[in-house]
């Protein structure tokens, strides 16, 4: 949540490219191997209990429970297991046009799901920073200090 309001912008870029490119090439990387279509949606429902067991384990710690936003991977996975079910023959198409797809509906999926999101100023505000453990707390340099003592 922090980082989403300190930069919302840039994380949502980030995180939306890292992750379509993650959904992308991992099933796709399946799907050529194994030739089962629906490999995308069987990946990305794997990513998806992954997340809710991160979710739970960090509302566990004392965390906000919109502390980890899920992903919505599975809506592309299906477009992209759609076009590897219409591309068949052409493995170079399917990383293609799958690859556009999900990278195109990826983000609008979950920009719908960040609006969703409770205020992420008022979880910022409500739970702040913590502050550094004591030690890693740096220590000012003691540098002359007892120059002109005895």
């Amino acid at each position: 949540y922090i980082f989403y309001t300190d930069w919302m912008w840039t994380s949502f870029v980030v995180f939306s490219v890292s992750q379509s490119t993650m959904l992308a090439v991992g099933a796709i990387y399946y799907m050529l191997f194994t030739g089962v279509p629906g490999t995308a949606t069987y990946y990305a429902t794997i990513m998806t209990i992954y997340t809710w067991v991160a979710k739970g384990a960090w509302f566990a710690l004392g965390y906000p429970y919109d502390f980890v936003v899920v992903p919505v991977w599975i809506p592309s996975a299906m477009l992209l297991d759609l076009t590897y079910w219409a591309t068949r023959r052409n493995k170079h198409a399917a990383i293609i046009i799958g690859g556009t797809l999900v990278g195109l509906s990826f983000p609008l999926f979950n920009m719908v799901n960040l609006l969703l999101v409770r205020d992420p100023l008022e979880v910022a505000f409500k739970y702040p920073r913590p502050t550094l453990p004591a030690y890693m707390t740096p220590i000012e340099p003691q540098v002359g200090k007892f120059y002109n003592s005895p």
